[in-house]
């Protein structure tokens, strides 16, 4: 089917990707029904939306439900708690169009993050990192203020804490990650005491001030490997720039049996291998065989990426486990980056079977949309190192073939077009398989996510298609991503009505 007529035939054809599922392995099952009672499929399934707390500062705390439950059908909140990232909190991004409700003033200059809720002090005495409420929305307290009305509709109440920071914090410097040339940066060391502190803190301050339902924890940063082949949909290539090589990293490495300066050494390396590449100094042998040669000659390269890994994974058991203790009935939940979805390398290093035994559900990113302008750019990027002896229209072909994409439009004309409704259904079905019913999957679907001024931008029909799409490949729910002051809400009108047709009939 030709890319350009697939929406359109997908939202004609619901009713063959609702035969598709259950026609697989997986007919009839569900996580959600072996998790929970024999309730009606409309009353488990959970509908969220991510949203800060400027949407309730701009447009009152009120009306914003109103809005979200009558016109979205949300039943779910996943309210950005923490953050010093725009990306979950703050009005539109500059240079993007401000949608259709809200203020249409930039916060570009005023946005500053932190708590958005109210941080107890007390909780935070063993740690260097500082939890400093959000300054920008003066004494707003975001789950004092919403939880109330929320709960008194039935809604559930989640808090989404997003590892993001900014370098004036107090602690930040101390906990910062170290880089291949030794530069403090802005991103923390997963293994510093102080920073596997600071979570269980923030953790514990929010379940135990707030009745809410649980927690979404965020964290996008990728391993020194991936870092330093630039190989994610976000990031230029800077292969100086790999992380960690501070001394709480060599201390787990030597816990587990890593030789540190074995790998130093070959980060090194592999930073010489990438300079030389994008200068397109090619290796007599090629250049995929040059870095197979590499990591053959160093495996402690792969050792200190999987150690990173560990790290990350560690945080959110530790939070699971904090979380659990204060309260066995609240959920803990893990956002699933977008390169999870793109690069084949990295899919190897995360398990959906293995990361289902550490939390209760998990946020898989599906946003099509912007998934096409994303993608490009990944392919792009591994054109330009380990993969740069393949033509580029050739390579995302093969990795599509890797990935089980269906028929996606060609290289040069995938930011305009995005990713079909199909790439959001392949890639829930995979995770629906992959936790094997040992925790929920809920989808999160792409609506008014920026994107640059030539790509696409999503359209209510593209919303309509995405959900539909998630829930018929057998989710446990949708998450409508990334915040809700970048959405039109036409397209939340959308999402709302493909809620209704599949889960309530």
């Amino acid at each position: 089917m030709p890319h350009h007529n697939s929406r359109r035939a997908f939202i004609k054809n619901g009713a063959a990707f609702t035969a598709l599922a259950a026609a697989g392995p997986l007919a009839g099952f569900s996580p959600l029904n072996a998790m929970t009672d024999n309730k009606p499929l409309a009353e488990k399934s959970m509908h969220g939306i991510q949203i800060g707390a400027v949407s309730f500062v701009d447009e009152g705390v009120e009306n914003v439900l109103d809005i979200l439950e009558k016109r979205g059908d949300i039943n779910t909140l996943f309210l950005t708690t923490f953050t010093y990232g725009r990306g979950l909190a703050g009005r539109q991004i500059p240079g993007q169009p401000f949608p259709d409700h809200g203020s249409r003033e930039s916060d570009e200059k005023t946005f500053h993050g932190g708590n958005y809720a109210a941080p107890h002090l007390e909780f935070y005495r063993n740690t260097a990192l500082k939890c400093l409420h959000a300054p920008e929305h003066g004494d707003f307290d975001l789950l004092a203020s919403v939880l109330p009305a929320a709960k008194k509709r039935g809604m559930k109440i989640f808090a989404s804490v997003e590892d993001q920071w900014r370098p004036d914090v107090p602690g930040v410097k101390e906990c910062a990650e170290v880089d291949l040339a030794g530069r403090r940066t802005d991103t923390l060391c997963l293994f510093h005491p102080d920073v596997q502190t600071f979570w269980t803190a923030l953790v514990t301050d929010i379940c135990k001030s707030y009745d809410v339902d649980g927690i979404l924890l965020f964290n996008e940063h990728n391993g020194p490997l991936l870092n330093a082949l630039g190989a994610s949909h976000f990031q230029n290539i800077d292969s100086s720039r790999a992380t960690c090589f501070c001394e709480h990293h060599q201390r787990a490495a030597k816990e587990r049996g890593i030789n540190f300066d074995r790998a130093k050494q070959g980060y090194r390396k592999l930073d010489q291998f990438v300079q030389a590449s994008l200068k397109g100094s090619r290796p007599s042998d090629g250049y995929y065989v040059e870095f197979n040669r590499l990591l053959l000659e160093y495996p402690e390269i792969l050792a200190w990426d999987k150690l990173f890994d560990l790290g990350k994974h560690q945080i959110l058991e530790q939070v699971n486990t904090t979380v659990k203790a204060i309260n066995k009935n609240l959920k803990v939940g893990f956002h699933i980056e977008h390169v999870n979805s793109f690069n084949p390398f990295y899919r190897a290093t995360r398990s959906y079977e293995e990361l289902a035994t550490k939390a209760d559900f998990l946020k898989v990113v599906c946003y099509n949309t912007c998934g096409g302008e994303r993608y490009a750019h990944f392919i792009r990027n591994i054109g330009s190192t380990v993969f740069r002896d393949v033509p580029l229209e050739e390579l995302m072909r093969f990795n599509n073939h890797l990935l089980n994409y269906g028929n996606e439009a060609s290289l040069e004309s995938l930011p305009a077009a995005g990713l079909s409704p199909d790439y959001v259904f392949r890639e829930t079905q995979r995770a629906v398989a992959g936790v094997k019913g040992r925790c929920l999957i809920l989808a999160g679907i792409d609506i008014g996510i920026p994107t640059e001024a030539a790509s696409r931008k999503g359209s209510p029909e593209d919303a309509y298609a995405a959900t539909r799409a998630a829930f018929n490949a057998g989710a446990d729910g949708v998450i409508l991503s990334r915040k809700y002051s970048e959405m039109k809400l036409s397209s939340l009108d959308a999402a709302g009505k493909a809620i209704r047709e599949t889960v309530k009939g």
